[in-house]
């Protein structure tokens, strides 16, 4: 009786759609070749779907958080080594005259 009553929990949320009547037809005559009812051919690929869609904007937030970190690394004011001060003598010497 419990995973009677577990399994209705679990199940109480609905998601109605109302589409063409041929679209309709695809979907079950998918889901046949699929061997699974309608109603688990539907959750499992809206569920899919919806992971995809979450990964992609997952990523994409992560790479506005790396460009935001690595523009500040680059907006920092960096302290020339001695290569650099080197080279900028040399360029003045040759180039600057």
């Amino acid at each position: 009786m419990q995973s009677r009553i577990t399994r209705q929990k679990v199940r109480e949320a609905r998601l109605n759609v109302r589409l063409r009547p041929d679209l309709k037809d695809r979907i079950e005559k998918a889901a046949s070749i699929s061997g699974k009812s309608i109603t688990d051919f539907a959750v499992t690929t809206l569920v899919e779907t919806a992971d995809e869609i979450l990964e992609r904007h997952q990523i994409a937030q992560l790479s506005d958080r790396d460009r935001d970190i690595f523009l500040t690394i680059i907006d920092r004011a960096a302290k020339p080594n001695a290569r650099l001060k080197r080279a900028a003598k040399t360029h003045k010497k040759l180039i600057i005259k």
